[in-house]
């Protein structure tokens, strides 16, 4: 109990801090600053689960929500960038096994599954079957979202001048009350339906395609208010800061370490792919950045959010990239035999 008392205290702290030094996204920011510094200091902190998968479900509903037919019939025209994503993910894992296991001496399932740029929870899962040290993969996954956006804001402000201080929506005050109980209603329901029949990110996803559905039904014609998407933000700050939680000095100097040295190959390999599809005019080069960013879906979907971007293309790209990576992650330790199984016959 007191480790959630902590990582809440602590996350206030960080938004306080950031608001008095006029930092961007303090919501959001703040929480992972804040939990990461305290982490270090061994500070005991723990989030709690439900509540964050309940956040999550926001942000699924607020994408849903800005589905409109046009913007649906957009989405076909999409396939020269989704194609892209395979390609990315290809090139990330190949890197990424390289990097760790020649390296950094990692052992081949854990260097496998700290490459591959998935889900946390999914990789720690397949990586921990596999035989690989899931300690690691969890430090090295959160640094990798941690890095990436943390640096997509200032490089957003620094090359597009985007404004972070603009409100990701209107106040809840100045919404119907029974479009705030739909909003609650495809969260909750959403969630629940795409977690029972097993699909990956139920917690986005699940409430995304209702939400979108009764948006497309002129239904629901309302985001879910600013109060709201702080919260999410506030909550997904703190859980990627309270995951180095207990971390030690040797943990730092190597699992951490490694995972700051392939932040840089996958903002390399980032910048590369969106400087090519600029170049060749497929996708205005914001919303490429934000759809090929390796980040959390949690996290860049707020950036999205925030800054005006083309929710269906960062959306798409994201949701491709997971489920590439899902679908693939196992198929190729099976056949390269790493899995657990095949260990031990």
């Amino acid at each position: 109990m007191m480790a959630h008392l902590n990582a809440f205290a602590v996350a206030g702290i960080g938004v306080i801090a950031f608001k008095m030094l006029h930092l961007p996204l303090p919501w959001l920011l703040g929480p992972i600053f804040a939990c990461l510094i305290a982490a270090l200091a061994g500070v005991q902190m723990r989030g709690v689960k439900i509540v964050n998968d309940a956040m999550r479900t926001i942000l699924g509903v607020a994408v849903g929500a800005t589905f409109t037919t046009t913007l649906l019939f957009s989405m076909t025209g999409m396939w020269p960038t989704l194609l892209m994503i395979p390609v990315m993910t290809g090139c990330i894992g190949v890197l990424g096994v390289l990097y760790f296991h020649r390296l950094w001496g990692f052992d081949f399932a854990t260097s496998y599954y700290s490459s591959m740029p998935g889900g946390l929870q999914d990789m720690l899962v397949f990586g921990e079957e596999a035989g690989g040290n899931v300690r690691t993969l969890s430090l090295v996954h959160a640094t990798r979202v941690m890095v990436i956006v943390v640096a997509l804001p200032f490089l957003l402000t620094w090359i597009w001048d985007a404004d972070l201080t603009n409100p990701p929506g209107v106040p809840a005050s100045t919404i119907a009350p029974d479009q705030l109980v739909l909003m609650v209603l495809c969260g909750l329901v959403g969630w629940q339906a795409a977690k029972r029949v097993g699909m990956f990110g139920a917690t986005i996803l699940g409430p995304l395609l209702l939400a979108a559905a009764f948006a497309l039904a002129g239904i629901l014609q309302h985001r879910p208010p600013v109060e709201a998407i702080w919260a999410a933000q506030f909550f997904i700050g703190m859980s990627v800061g309270c995951k180095y939680a207990g971390v030690t000095l040797s943990e730092v100097r190597t699992d951490v370490t490694a995972g700051l040295g392939f932040c840089i190959i996958l903002i390399l390999l980032t910048v590369v792919f969106a400087e090519t599809i600029h170049l060749t005019g497929l996708a205005p080069p914001m919303e490429t950045l934000l759809a090929f960013a390796p980040g959390g879906q949690a996290e860049l979907t707020v950036l999205a959010l925030i800054v005006g971007a083309d929710m269906a293309f960062v959306v798409a790209h994201h949701v491709l990239r997971i489920f590439v990576v899902i679908l693939s992650a196992p198929l190729f330790a099976r056949i390269f035999k790493i899995g657990a199984k095949e260990a031990k016959e």
